[in-house]
């Protein structure tokens, strides 16, 4: 049936009744010329086909690898693609062994067969791993911080149908017990609510009533404080002279950082880091937002160039990264970045807290200072609130007017004027 398909056998199950493998299937060609990339799974000699919405000239294809060759346009990218669907099939078909469920087709695919007797704490591990495997370890991470808390809140043998009113308000008093602000505690049941949500959809049990009705997890948010600066701010940050010695390193990527991010309409740390040479074209940077994904352009002005050109590298290429953060050849998978992201962000954060205090600016400095400051002063200079989301990459406005409050201190004093 899948003749012509270039491919190498994995055995995945600890019976070896369920092999999987990643084919190319070059009797397939495209008017591109590409022939199709797919996971197979064989079971009891009935094979299985899952599209991978890629497709490569099946001269890119190492057969005996189940690799893309490097000299394949956009390889790496494809390669850790391949690589991330793989082992999330590979949990999955590790998480029924765990359980002791039979490795199937029906259990491999169907979500409510093979979970249909999981505990919370299971549900919320076989959410972690998706994560993981899809690559998204900053939300894995968040899952996990909320994992380790709950715990040590309930029993392992908890079930979802368990769960009600007091089990919530309960899990909120033990919180705050421990010292975890209201913001805390209020992420924490988001990402409770999360996955609740989602064992309900996926049949894990039956709600008798609509539990997050009646605990309102929005309620448990406060006002944070101010996290913006005014641009008097900004030029006093840009005045700060760092000796450009290698112990100072971090203090001037620090300040650069922080600059580029206000020149570049408040471009959020991770998608800085991950900046190439070969997202910049004709005086603009492009680039697509980690967390939305959402295609973003920026006019590149004066003061970015200049900081940009503080790192430039000869024989660049344009898979290199443009700040000296990550490495193309060290940091390759999402785990590697993101380790290196929270260790480079810590260190970053520490240094812009010392520049402000020599700067003479009150408020603490962070990365999310920029971005917050970057959004305030185009409000305070008149700037519609859907412009300001746009240049943001928000995906919702909602989120903008977070960032902005309705009126400012200062506005309000102003109004009071009128009063007499």
């Amino acid at each position: 049936m899948f003749d012509n398909c270039l491919t190498k056998e994995w055995f995945v199950t600890k019976d070896k009744q369920m092999k999987i493998n990643i084919i190319c299937r070059n009797n397939i060609i495209n008017k591109n010329g590409a022939s199709p990339l797919c996971l197979r799974f064989t079971h009891n000699r009935t094979a299985k086909l899952i599209s991978l919405g890629i497709a490569i000239p099946s001269e890119y294809w190492d057969a005996e690898q189940q690799t893309v060759s490097e000299s394949c346009p956009n390889w790496r990218k494809i390669q850790l693609d391949l690589d991330s669907k793989l082992q999330e099939y590979e949990k999955k078909i590790h998480r029924l062994e765990t359980l002791g469920i039979e490795v199937n087709f029906d259990t491999l695919f169907e979500t409510k067969n093979k979970l249909i007797n999981c505990t919370v704490i299971e549900y919320f591990n076989h959410c972690i791993e998706r994560f993981e495997a899809l690559g998204k370890i900053g939300t894995a991470a968040k899952y996990r911080c909320c994992l380790s808390l709950l715990n040590l809140y309930c029993s392992e043998k908890t079930r979802f149908e368990e769960i009600d009113l007091p089990f919530l308000q309960n899990m909120e008093l033990f919180l705050r017990k421990r010292g975890n602000s209201s913001n805390d505690i209020a992420t924490k049941f988001s990402v409770f609510k999360a996955v609740y949500n989602k064992a309900l959809a996926d049949g894990l049990f039956v709600s008798k009533n609509d539990l997050f009705k009646k605990f309102k997890v929005g309620s448990l948010w406060t006002p944070t404080r101010k996290r913006a600066i005014t641009k008097e701010d900004i030029s006093k940050l840009i005045g700060v002279e760092v000796p450009n010695e290698s112990r100072e390193g971090y203090k001037v990527l620090a300040k650069n950082i922080f600059l580029f991010s206000y020149f570049t309409a408040g471009m959020n740390f991770k998608d800085i880091a991950c900046l190439r040479y070969g997202d910049i074209l004709n005086d603009r940077v492009y680039y697509a937002r980690h967390k939305t994904k959402k295609e973003m352009s920026c006019r590149l002005i004066a003061q970015v160039k200049e900081i940009i050109a503080t790192y430039s590298k000869r024989d660049y290429s344009d898979e290199d990264y443009i700040f000296p953060i990550l490495e193309k050849n060290i940091h390759i998978t999402e785990q590697q970045i993101f380790n290196r992201l929270h260790k480079a962000l810590v260190r970053i954060n520490q240094e812009l807290k010392k520049l402000g205090k020599e700067a003479g600016i009150k408020l603490p400095l962070s990365t999310y200072v920029a971005r917050h400051t970057f959004a305030t002063v185009l409000k305070r200079s008149g700037v519609d609130v859907s412009i300001i989301s746009e240049a943001l990459g928000h995906s919702d406005i909602t989120t903008t007017k977070i960032y902005l409050d309705s009126f400012e201190n200062s506005q309000i004093d102003k109004a009071m004027e009128n009063l007499l």
